[in-house]
């Protein structure tokens, strides 16, 4: 892969639709992906590995980064700000690699505003039912941030329309194949315009 072939791909989701497992096992299934690794204030959750996971940072780490211009977006979720790092991205693409994003709407939109040649990807959950029944059986939040959780997703779903590209989470295994049918760039059958798929998405969201 040359230099000019390498792409942005921005893939971002409400809260419990599944983009992380998503992304990893695009990621698994195809190792010459890059992931860019985003920045967090929020606490580590005993699964997750610092550098791994995410970069673990506390605010005034995170105010002197964003000082220096090193992230490419950052957006509050819940209370904590997530933010992804410019220099990882820019380093990427210039090996001649391609990139992997899992960020949200919000910083979706910023990163489309600095590098407007970025694919953007939006995840839905096949219904507004199993979003609930996904955030519910993570068992890591109480039920009051679960109700957050619901609103706020009903809220971030109403942006799909801005994304390039919408996958469908019902089944995994689908959906990494339709992300990486997009990834080929032969992904009409998910391409915003696709009027199936519109009639999809309008039966999820309502």
């Amino acid at each position: 892969m040359t230099r000019n072939t390498a792409r942005l791909f921005v893939i971002a989701a409400p809260s419990g639709a599944g983009k992380t497992t998503l992304v990893k096992e695009l990621v698994s299934r195809n190792p010459e992906l890059r992931f860019a690794i985003s920045y967090t204030t929020r606490e580590r959750r005993h699964t997750e590995t610092d550098g791994v996971d995410y970069l673990f940072v506390d605010d005034d780490r995170f105010e002197k980064l964003k000082a220096e211009g090193e992230l490419l977006e950052f957006a509050e979720v819940f209370d904590n700000f997530y933010a992804t790092s410019r220099s990882q991205v820019e380093r990427y693409l210039a090996e001649g690699q391609n990139v992997v994003l899992e960020i949200d709407w919000q910083g979706a939109e910023q990163v489309r505003q600095s590098m407007p040649e970025c694919v953007t990807i939006f995840v839905l959950p096949p219904s507004l039912e199993e979003l609930e029944r996904r955030l519910r059986d993570r068992r890591t939040d109480s039920p009051e941030v679960i109700e957050r959780r619901l609103r706020d997703a009903l809220s971030d779903m109403s942006h799909w329309d801005e994304f390039d590209y919408v996958i469908i989470n019902d089944k995994l295994e689908q959906a990494v194949d339709d992300l990486e049918t997009v990834l080929a760039g032969e992904g009409r059958s998910c391409a915003r315009a696709n009027v199936a798929l519109r009639r999809v998405v309008s039966r999820i969201i309502g």
